[in-house]
């Protein structure tokens, strides 16, 4: 007698697929779907609004395969060109593709110019946000051409360094229902292009000029803008005072204001700033002038929802901590790097009050002690991020201290903190959320700690061991076996590691992001090792890793094709070999080549006929 099964995806409708497909938040989860077979493809291919590529030569299948994109970023494309959007949209109905596209990235698409720009502009009607960041290459034509999207919400152009009033003007006057804009770094842009835009784009909510020749005229402009909520003028050499006058009495949405590093702008004009806006929820005045005023400190008392304020590098005292404890009951966050005056006792005043704080930056305040951190953990339970960078003051009881009550940390930073130990890492064990952790420069972590992190932390994405010189390969082997998603590590100068450390690392799928730089034990077996399974990595170096051979950079050229980033200076590669990696690599846009010392001219001439056309950045130097 037969019995006859009835395959249990016949059982399970479209919408039921949709829905579960719906539940994979996980890149990686996503993937694995669609390869299980063509209809769970075929369910991803309907579902799917963002598409992140890669390959440029994939670009045409997958528009096709993709139809329902709401979000489309090339900005890690290579090659993007004006032939690549003709060819595309030529040979793909892009009345399917580009209907519904809302987002379009192309950040440092350098070889697209005005009309690979306009065609592409001209597909896609219906685009809400554009990013051109880093396209430095890109002029007031490029603009122009961008100028085609009337129902632009949001525009990214930093560093487009061509760009100046005459293409900020076709900008404004053709997208006049811009709410974003981020001019960062267009240094041809003038108070000029400001004034108009100010007249032209009334829906403003965020506005980012930092590090433009503007002037306070630019401020009297942008006061006028009636719903201007975030504004950013990092860097503005031209900036003072007056101008934060003229904002005194404008921007009646004004929520957040950056002034870092305005030279010109002094204690007085930030008074004046924030005596105009008491629903000031962000601040950050980092490096402006050199102490906080009594009259910053009794301003500061109107500003009851503040919720950030980052005084990096500016001289403060107990008392401004005082006031802020006891108005200031909002705080999430608080920037004090290299700030002077930072004292145990200032930070067991500020967090007696700010117990809602979840970011903390006490980078270089060098009086902290175990007593200002064990104040933070029993205050802050929800603290997830706090930056010790060079607080030597700091011991295992403070970690102690943090792996008892803050339970939901996620950044720690412990950098060149020489009194944290093994001892002090087991103390975190509870502080199972961890996903970055800095521990660069702290001498005294050996494999013991690796240990306790790799058993504690299974979520840490990012770590950093920069020249922990006791960590070798036993700490890697328990790290590639309890942080599986673990994405950026730097291991430069931990020289205890060898190619059995190298070859642990292979078992960290996610990573994407590795440093080895001085690692003069590991050989090409080691890398060969790391880079066959290692498939992700998008950021290598290898700088004075000097054992390593032909062998083991032809591996490299052979599994790593998706490599962006490369250093290989001081490194023992010949002519034939680099050619062949240069020429294999075509994802890659910045390496460095510094004293290469078994490649010769004529090398160097042939590596860069191979790539010249691809490669955005290369250092090469010889002695």
């Amino acid at each position: 007698m037969s019995t006859r099964y009835t395959p249990i995806l016949s059982l399970l409708t479209e919408d039921l697929l949709i829905q579960v497909n719906e539940k994979l938040v996980q890149d990686s989860d996503r993937k694995k779907w669609r390869l299980i077979c063509k209809e769970f493809h075929r369910v991803d291919s309907l579902t799917r609004k963002t598409l992140r590529v890669l390959h440029v030569e994939f670009l045409l299948t997958l528009l096709k395969n993709y139809t329902n994109l709401h979000t489309l970023d090339l900005s890690v494309c290579p090659r993007i060109e004006d032939g690549t959007i003709s060819l595309l949209l030529h040979h793909v109905d892009h009345s399917i593709w580009a209907r519904n596209l809302k987002c379009l990235n192309l950040s440092r698409a350098n070889g697209l110019k005005f009309a690979g720009l306009e065609m592409l502009v001209g597909a896609c009607k219906g685009l809400e946000s554009v990013d051109v960041s880093y396209c430095c290459g890109f002029g007031d034509r490029e603009a122009a051409a961008i100028s085609g999207c009337e129902g632009l919400r949001e525009l990214r152009m930093d560093k487009c360094l061509g760009v100046g009033d005459v293409g900020l003007a076709k900008i404004v006057v053709g997208c006049g229902r811009l709410e974003r804009l981020s001019l960062k770094w267009c240094m041809e842009i003038s108070d000029l292009g400001v004034e108009l835009l100010c007249k032209k784009c009334l829906e403003l909510k965020f506005l980012d000029v930092s590090y433009l020749k503007v002037t306070s005229e630019s401020l009297r402009s942008i006061a006028s803008l009636p719903k201007l909520e975030d504004l950013a003028m990092v860097g503005c050499p031209y900036v003072n005072d007056v101008g934060l006058q003229f904002l005194e009495i404008g921007c009646p949405s004004l929520q957040k204001i950056d002034v870092a590093r305005c030279d010109c702008v002094s204690s007085s004009g930030l008074s004046s700033l924030i005596g105009g806006h008491s629903g000031l929820l962000h601040i950050d005045a980092g490096h402006c002038f050199s102490e906080v005023s009594p009259t910053i400190v009794k301003c500061i008392q109107k500003l009851k929802n503040l919720n950030t304020i980052i005084i990096d590098g500016i001289r403060v005292s107990d008392t401004i901590f005082q006031t802020i404890s006891s108005t200031c009951n909002s705080l999430i966050e608080i920037g004090l790097s290299k700030c002077e005056g930072v004292t145990n006792m200032g930070i067991i005043k500020l967090v007696s009050g700010c117990v809602n704080l979840k970011i903390i930056n006490l980078t270089c305040c060098r009086s902290i002690a175990n007593a200002a951190i064990s104040a933070i953990a029993n205050s802050c339970r929800n603290l997830l991020c706090l930056k010790l960078e060079s607080c030597n003051m700091i011991t295992g009881k403070s970690l102690e201290q943090l792996g008892l009550h803050c339970l939901l940390l996620e950044v720690l930073d412990l950098t060149d903190c020489c009194g944290i130990n093994d001892r002090g890492l087991e103390r975190l064990y509870r502080c199972s959320r961890i996903l970055c952790l800095k521990l660069g420069l702290c001498t005294n972590i050996s494999d013991k700690g690796l240990f306790y992190i790799a058993s504690s932390c299974p979520e840490l994405q990012d770590l950093d061991l920069y020249r922990c010189q006791n960590i070798g390969d036993d700490g890697l082997a328990a790290l590639s076996s309890g942080c599986k998603k673990l994405r950026k590590l730097n291991l430069s100068y931990c020289v205890e590691v060898t190619d059995k450390g190298s070859k642990s690392l292979g078992y960290l799928e996610e990573l994407s992001d590795l440093e080895l730089r001085g690692l003069d034990k590991i050989t090409s077996v080691g890398l060969t090792a790391l880079v066959t399974r290692c498939k992700r990595l998008i950021y290598l170096d290898l700088k004075h890793c000097e054992k390593i051979d032909d062998s083991g950079f032809q591996a490299l050229a052979y599994y790593s094709r998706n490599l962006r980033q490369l250093n290989l200076s001081y490194c023992a590669i010949t002519d034939m070999t680099l050619c062949m990696l240069m020429g294999n690599m075509t994802r890659l846009q910045d390496v460095d080549l510094v004293h290469l010392t078994n490649v010769t001219v004529e090398g160097f001439e042939l590596m860069l006929r191979a790539c010249c056309v691809r490669i955005k950045k290369i250092n090469i130097h010889t002695v």
